[in-house]
């Protein structure tokens, strides 16, 4: 086996599409549950933001936008303020939804720095 390089390559564009702000990660919760068909569904969490994203479908313009222009497309982006991480959330209804702590990532840091800003935009 030759050399292998690996190479890290981070996007340099996230166009988001639409976004919603809910008013609580339980409500989060219970909008991922619908969408999701009643399955549970991991909700990922980065300086005091939970969120979930829906990319586009990986279609051959959208595939080549990443490769090439290192830009990535996501047709919807919800989120709520949960300001102290925690592994679960569970709604009145007794839906629990994992939140994954992904704050080592420098994307997911800027998405959420993102949000914060929209977030002042609403007020």
């Amino acid at each position: 086996m030759g050399e292998l390089k690996i190479r890290y390559e981070p996007l340099k564009e996230i166009v988001v599409l639409d976004y919603v702000r809910f008013p609580s990660v339980e409500d989060l919760v219970r909008f991922t549950n619908v969408v999701a068909g009643g399955k549970a569904v991991g909700i990922y969490w980065t300086n005091g933001i939970a969120f979930i994203y829906y990319p586009l479908s990986p279609r051959e313009a959208v595939v080549k936008s990443v490769i090439e222009e290192k830009k990535a497309y996501w047709a919807f982006l919800a989120f709520a303020i949960m300001p102290e991480y925690q592994k679960t959330v569970e709604t009145r209804e007794k839906i629990i939804a994992p939140i994954l702590d992904v704050s080592s990532s420098p994307l997911y840091r800027k998405v959420t720095e993102w949000l914060k800003q929209q977030e002042d935009h609403m007020k």
